[in-house]
């Protein structure tokens, strides 16, 4: 990893991205236990990493990137991200916002709070993403 993306995740983990980390894996593993939530689970750990450390990475839809649909990003994808929204997406989402707007006061939060907002994007439609170095 390049030296400003390790900086910057370094940052990123004191400044907020451990605890939304820790929220990711909290529902991953809310959705393991129901064992109906497995598919659920693994994007969610998936994100959680991506959270953890999201500077030199990004999250695209597998569609885009493949050129083709799938299970993940056709009409089960999203009956899957509706279900999400509905179980964990609007509370993760809304962690990512209020950590946003908490960064957001500073100038050198600026770059978190976008990261952050980007994060609350992907909380609410998780299913058919895809994380790939930048």
């Amino acid at each position: 990893m390049p030296v400003l993306p390790l900086f910057l995740n370094i940052l990123w983990i004191v400044f907020g991205g451990f605890w939304m980390a820790a929220a990711w894996l909290l529902a991953a593993a809310v959705m393991a236990i129901t064992i109906i939530g497995l598919p659920w689970a693994r994007a969610a750990f998936n994100i959680a990493a991506y959270t953890l450390l999201p500077f030199g990475q990004r999250a695209v839809r597998r569609d885009e990137l493949t050129g083709r649909t799938d299970f993940g990003t056709g009409i089960f994808g999203l009956i899957g991200n509706v279900i999400w929204f509905v179980l964990a997406g609007w509370w993760l989402a809304f962690g990512h916002l209020l950590t946003a707007l908490a960064l957001a006061i500073t100038i050198v939060g600026i770059p978190f709070a976008w990261a952050h907002l980007k994060l609350a994007g992907i909380a609410l439609w998780p299913i058919g993403k895809v994380i790939v170095p930048a």
